[in-house]
């Protein structure tokens, strides 16, 4: 797989199944022009370049096989779309801001809520990464919607406080912990 492609694939899965026909309504990046003929050469790649592939790998690697099957499955329909249809949507995803973007990295599921979710985790410390998508990743949709709740309510002062409490929070008692904090 190209892996200068892989924020591209991390996009298309969730807006596939979230919208109506399987139209994809936001477009993807377009891929340098290195990769219209297939991947440059690792030492032909500057350091930012290199870095960012190191980047996309690492998410890449992060995935769920499920996720990650999701996300072939969907490179396929998107390579099957018309060259003007795939730079539409390219050109669209590009207008998007940056952290939009980057939480497609998370995979499908995480990517679609990570816009809500990103005040209370865009900005975890790194020591703690793995394991709040660890925990992040056990979520089910209706969770992760009761935590987007969660998320938007919090005051820009408490996120710390409330992101520190919902990970100590054990799996068994994630639901009632969620639907409190959610007033529901």
């Amino acid at each position: 797989m190209n892996k200068m492609l892989l924020p591209i694939l991390l996009l298309v899965p969730a807006l596939a199944a979230a919208t109506p026909n399987n139209r994809l309504p936001v477009p993807l990046p377009a891929p340098d022009s290195s990769t219209a003929v297939g991947p440059a050469p690792w030492q032909q790649l500057d350091p930012a370049q290199q870095r960012q592939r190191r980047t996309d790998y690492a998410a890449w690697r992060a995935l769920p096989d499920s996720e990650r099957e999701h996300i072939r499955q969907a490179a396929a329909r998107f390579n099957a779309l018309p060259a003007d249809q795939q730079q539409r949507l390219r050109t669209q995803f590009n207008a998007q801001d940056q952290a939009f973007r980057d939480g497609w990295r998370l995979g499908p599921q995480l990517g679609l809520a990570f816009p809500k979710l990103q005040g209370l985790f865009g900005f975890v410390p790194a020591g703690e990464r793995e394991a709040t998508l660890a925990v992040l990743r056990q979520l089910s949709p209706a969770q992760l919607v009761q935590l987007s709740l969660v998320a938007q309510r919090t005051p820009p002062q408490d996120r710390d406080s409330v992101r520190s409490a919902f990970l100590a929070v054990p799996a068994a008692e994630r639901d009632s912990w969620l639907k409190r904090q959610a007033g529901q």
